[in-house]
């Protein structure tokens, strides 16, 4: 039997698939525990700079596992579920390494939301998208109630969630639910580009940039302080020092992450 999340680096990219090609890669406790232990080699492992994240097959992911979710037996059972798959979608926002969700196809429930949680989002131009939970009585998981209105807003990702609507890979783009969308012939070609493009950046700034922009609760004045405090660290290391001296010589440069 397969492995429900399958782990390959290329380089100092980490690439992570989804691997229930005959489920679309719907979420039951295999998968999600191979999504945890994925991240935790891409959160330990130093010579990883970068990750990928994708489906196997026609789906990036469609959401739970219904079958698998009917058999959870109480309520406990059930929020020690949920809980581990929102657990997935925070450490995605928190590790400080750069995450890719190259959507390779349908994404639905919280399939959409853990493609949110990613850092940048490519996708296939025959894709499709559909928060749809209210379709079976259920509430969005998986952090999409935070996620989907920084995306797209507040009465958009209402309209999104109370239909369950299914939206094509052009309207995705259009508002902003995806970075960009590509024909199936260039996508993973254009995605592994910017991953190592992002690998070879320099690791401090990218993991300060992607922590602050995550932490939306800042108020300016916070952001101000944190500015004034993170600002002069990243001026005083190796990378920067690099980057200065890089651009001066019209070079590319070479971070060390010191």
């Amino acid at each position: 039997m397969e492995d429900a999340v399958l782990f390959s680096l290329k380089g100092q990219v980490a690439i992570i698939t989804m691997n229930r090609p005959h489920s679309l890669n719907s979420m039951n406790e295999a998968l999600i525990d191979g999504l945890h232990e994925a991240l935790t080699k891409v959160e330990k492992d130093p010579a990883i700079k970068c990750a990928v994240l994708t489906g196997n097959g026609k789906a990036f992911c469609a959401g739970g596992d219904l079958p698998f979710l009917e058999t959870l037996a109480d309520t406990a059972v059930k929020k020690a579920f949920i809980t581990k798959v929102g657990q997935v979608a925070k450490r995605i926002t928190t590790i400080e390494k750069p995450i890719i969700a190259m959507v390779n196809g349908v994404t639905a429930g919280a399939g959409v939301n853990l493609m949110l949680a990613c850092d940048l989002i490519y996708a296939v131009d025959t894709a499709k998208f559909a928060q749809s939970f209210a379709k079976v009585g259920l509430i969005p998981d998986c952090g999409g109630l935070y996620f989907l209105p920084k995306a797209v807003g507040v009465h958009k990702a209402k309209e999104l969630m109370f239909t369950a609507d299914l939206i094509d890979a052009a309207t995705a783009e259009k508002m902003a639910l995806v970075n960009h969308i590509f024909p199936a012939a260039e996508l993973e070609d254009t995605v592994m580009q910017m991953a190592e493009r992002l690998a070879a950046s320099a690791p401090l700034a990218i993991g300060l940039i992607k922590k602050y922009l995550n932490n939306t609760a800042m108020t300016l004045d916070e952001v101000l302080e944190m500015e004034a405090v993170a600002q002069p660290l990243c001026m005083g290391t190796d990378d920067s020092a690099e980057g200065i001296t890089a651009f001066k010589e019209k070079r590319t440069p070479k971070f060390t992450g010191k």
